[in-house]
């Protein structure tokens, strides 16, 4: 299971590439377009779809490797028994947050599909198409965080911690 958790993150992070990869892709071929006196229809959409994908995508991948601003200034400083606490009350906190946030991407991209609503621009297709992405990192994201709870209740150290260099990883 831990091995299909770390393929999840990682596929989550070279797809969060990958959009960044495509957006570069559509804004060089509408530059080269221009040049030549041609337009790509919808490029900024698709470019703005890729950049919300590529955000969502990220989440996991990123706070599994530590990647998110935490206050380590103050963090470290708190003795062992707080420092746990903290760490649970914030992953507890984390938890509610990128739930809550699961929840609403699924039910935006639901309902996007039960009201067939559609994008706008030169090429109109179904909204819940560009929103799936976002539902789809936003549950790996809350995954990443169910993951790193379990962790730390079980008393080891959740795997962000392992990438902070400033922190002595025997604190907690």
């Amino acid at each position: 299971m831990s091995a299909l958790k770390e393929n999840l993150y990682l596929t989550s992070g070279y797809l969060s590439g990958a959009c960044i990869v495509a957006i570069m892709v559509l804004i060089l071929a509408q530059i080269v377009g221009r040049f030549f006196g041609f337009i790509i229809p919808s490029a900024e959409d698709f470019a703005g779809y890729a950049l919300a994908a590529s955000i969502f995508f990220g989440l996991a991948y990123t706070f599994r490797e530590g990647g998110h601003i935490r206050v380590t200034l103050a963090i470290q400083r708190l003795p062992r028994h707080w420092r746990r606490l903290q760490e649970l009350s914030v992953l507890l906190f984390g938890l509610a947050l990128s739930g809550f946030m699961t929840w609403y991407c699924w039910f935006m991209v639901w309902e996007s599909y039960v009201f067939e609503e559609m994008t706008h621009g030169y090429i109109a297709m179904p909204l819940w198409a560009p929103q799936v992405p976002l539902g789809v990192g936003a549950s790996a994201l809350a995954l990443a965080v169910l993951d790193a709870l379990i962790a730390v209740l079980r008393g080891d150290l959740p795997d962000y911690i392992g990438a902070e260099d400033e922190i002595n990883l025997e604190e907690i």
